[in-house]
């Protein structure tokens, strides 16, 4: 992970922090081609693992937390994260795995990043 993907999971984890009340506890961002991938460990709060203790409640956590962290992105568009890489955010893929609470979320961007940031 260089500088630019350092700062980026920063400020995804900031975003979620601002947004969803805690960010994950450990971000790790690759940059290809006009994707941002970012791995996330500990992104589940206290409450949630209580939740998901329960099979139909770790069902019901997991469509949430997908459909919830996709919805927010869509109605508060990260423009930090424009800033800082100079375009535009297209959209977001996100998906959690609730047992190892490890999510992956890929930000697509109108510009090749990895050429931009990673040469």
């Amino acid at each position: 992970m260089n500088k630019y993907e350092a700062e980026f999971s920063n400020l995804v984890r900031s975003f979620r922090k601002k947004h969803m009340g805690k960010g994950p506890s450990r971000i790790t961002t690759t940059f290809c081609k006009n994707w941002a991938i970012c791995e996330m460990e500990g992104n589940l709060s206290p409450v949630e693992k209580f939740i998901a203790s329960a099979n139909e409640g770790k069902q019901a956590l997991r469509a949430a937390r997908t459909e919830m962290v996709k919805e927010m992105y869509r109605k508060n568009p990260p423009v930090e994260m424009e800033e800082f890489l100079g375009c535009k955010f297209v959209e977001v893929f996100v998906d959690i795995d609730i047992d190892r609470d490890f999510g992956m979320s890929v930000f697509v961007f109108d510009q090749d990043i990895e050429k931009k940031f990673c040469n």
